[in-house]
């Protein structure tokens, strides 16, 4: 059965805050295991958001923000070095071969990324601030 009253679509940040390659923005979110983050990359002139758990043990990938390799060209984990495809999330390297990231639905207009929240994956309370 499909959401009735769709939750309303979350400001992440201004379109300039994100780099090809470069630092990720993380926002507090809420699934079915529990609290954790998502986060939002820009990959060859196009915004991405994923559930922040790796898909091979489930930790966060990101040391302080960063989410790309060096040649900013892959997701990778900070923990153990499994590598992810920016676009798809797909695992193209490392334990957890043939997993994937668990996309959001993300777009960019005015100037600004929005996630729109969907299943059970949601904004938590203090990230509620930037609806729109």
């Amino acid at each position: 059965m499909q959401d009735q009253n769709p939750a309303p679509a979350i400001r992440v940040c201004a379109s300039a805050e994100l780099a090809n390659g470069g630092l990720g923005v993380k926002i507090p979110v809420s699934d079915a295991a529990g609290r954790t983050t998502a986060f939002f990359v820009r990959y060859q002139d196009r915004v991405h958001g994923y559930l922040n758990r790796c898909a091979h043990v489930g930790v966060e990938l990101d040391w302080e923000g960063s989410f790309f390799t060096r040649a900013g060209d892959l997701i990778m984990c900070a923990r153990h070095g499994a590598t992810y495809q920016p676009d798809t999330g797909l695992c193209v390297g490392g334990p957890c071969k043939n997993g994937r990231l668990t996309a959001l639905a993300v777009e960019e207009r005015d100037g600004a990324v929005y996630w729109q929240p969907a299943g059970k994956i949601r904004p938590l309370a203090d990230a509620d601030a930037g609806q729109a």
